[in-house]
């Protein structure tokens, strides 16, 4: 199966062709405002250099979130795109998925995560079932010290001899990891970007979704909706796309 799966959920973008679990190619650019003008280009140009077109893509995937709000619009929108004109499969895969699978060890939780700022995170855990990761701490919304307190707290119910963090912003944070009282490390700068071979690898086992239910798992409110509940006094409606611990 030829699986093309795309990455603009940070400023690291990437694009990927799979066949089956086998990454043919993976092209890569460090972009931080110019995702709209780059994913094209370089998806032409993976196909020109396997003498592909398009339809000859069986799957596409995507990095639904969370992320950068522009971002994943922009990779979300053009797989939809691809997908519903061309009547092929598409897949949407947690970005922190994918920044665990790069990592997968034995014994071992993999906390993926991207700085938020203000010692908040877009994070979730995951460890390695069958060389897959497998999530076992909702992705979400954190301050770090509720994300700490819930690696904590998954660690005294499954001891795991060793943490690793992947991402963004976790190095500033090693005085309260090390309080854990857990041996850890850190990904390696690879390690810490999402790859679109990674997506496409983890694609393969996916469900298929219909493109026009295809969207993007921000995990965090826009400021958008922040500030129109602020102005209405209206309170937010219950979504489970939302992990919010502050």
């Amino acid at each position: 199966m030829k699986i093309l799966s795309v990455s603009t959920a940070t400023n690291h973008l990437s694009v990927a062709l799979n066949d089956g679990q086998s990454v043919i190619i993976e092209k890569s650019e460090q972009d931080e405002r110019n995702h709209s003008e780059h994913l094209d280009p370089l998806i032409n140009e993976i196909l020109q250099e396997n003498n592909l077109q398009l339809k000859d893509i069986d799957r596409f995937a995507v990095a639904i979130g969370p992320g950068s709000y522009t971002g994943l619009r922009i990779g979300i929108t053009t797989v939809k795109m691809f997908a519903s004109i061309l009547n092929k499969e598409v897949v949407g895969i947690s970005t922190l998925q994918a920044l665990a699978a790069s990592c997968i060890d034995e014994d071992t939780l993999i906390v993926a995560g991207i700085d938020a700022r203000n010692d908040n995170y877009f994070a979730g855990g995951y460890v390695n079932e069958d060389g897959q990761p497998v999530n076992v701490l909702a992705d979400g919304h954190y301050h770090i010290s509720a994300l700490l307190e819930a690696v904590k707290e998954y660690l005294a119910v499954k001891p795991l001899n060793k943490i690793i963090f992947v991402g963004s912003g976790f190095t500033k944070q090693e005085e309260l990891i090390k309080a854990l009282g857990v041996p850890f490390s850190y990904g390696t700068d690879d390690q810490n970007v999402i790859h679109a071979g990674l997506i496409g690898k983890l694609a393969l086992a996916a469900t298929p979704t219909d493109p026009d239910q295809l969207l993007p798992n921000y995990l965090r409110r826009t400021q958008a909706e922040v500030d129109w509940h602020k102005k209405t006094g209206k309170p937010f409606e219950p979504d489970s796309n939302y992990v919010e611990e502050v």
